[in-house]
């Protein structure tokens, strides 16, 4: 199971396919609205299992889904060792507003049911399809191009991107690991117009631009 807070975000996955444990909450009113799925708690009692300083009112607890199969009719987009929580759900609300339906992590990504990563999505966890696998392996088997997004790419303005295919981004300090290098069909990389002391773009940022070329390009 994981735990998530904040009344918008709980709400949002209540009228998700996620299968809900148990919800607290300090409000009695909102007790009342969501029915016996809520527990009505004190504040001291929320502060104890609140991840956060200044816990919200409401607090959930849901099962982990299943992942489902991964699409292959349209992108996917592929994390290779992304650490930083804030990025990670950052990542995942991008697929949701660009309709990217497939997320695939390395092991070694942050856990998307972190709190942190929670917090982040803004809900967009329940419309999104995770998978934590062996990234080489899904790489090698799959039968679409794969972009992967390096310093010294080709400009990606200047690609004709296809209707389906694999974007992958790499760790934000290293960049992509050498052995999923090796695998890329195509390198691609964001042009930089301003003075070369700024080093590179943060991975979410850089996802976020990525994918409205891709949309772009089969508006």
């Amino acid at each position: 199971m994981f735990v998530v807070e904040g009344k918008k975000t709980v709400n949002e996955l209540l009228a998700s396919k996620m299968v809900v444990y148990k919800v607290f909450s300090t409000d009695e009113n909102y007790k009342n609205n969501i029915g016996e799925v809520c527990d009505l708690i004190s504040d001291k009692e929320l502060s104890q299992i609140s991840s956060l300083k200044n816990p919200s009112s409401v607090l959930g607890v849901f099962y982990i889904p299943e992942p489902l199969k991964i699409d292959m009719e349209d992108w996917v987009v592929v994390l290779d060792d992304i650490r930083d929580p804030g990025n990670l759900g950052t990542i995942i609300r991008l697929c949701d507003w660009f309709g990217i339906k497939n997320l695939l992590c390395s092991a070694t990504t942050v856990d998307c049911y972190n709190p942190k990563v929670l917090q982040a999505t803004m809900g967009s966890i329940t419309r999104v399809n995770i998978t934590y696998k062996d990234v080489s392996s899904f790489l090698r088997e799959c039968n679409m191009p794969i972009y992967g997004t390096f310093m010294n790419g080709e400009v990606v303005y200047n690609q004709a991107l296809p209707k389906k295919g694999v974007l992958v981004m790499g760790n934000e300090a290293n960049g992509i690991s050498k052995n999923i290098e090796n695998i890329c069909t195509n390198k691609i990389a964001i042009p930089q117009f301003g003075k070369s002391t700024t080093e590179s773009l943060n991975v979410a940022t850089a996802t976020s631009i990525l994918l409205n070329e891709i949309r772009r390009g089969n508006f």
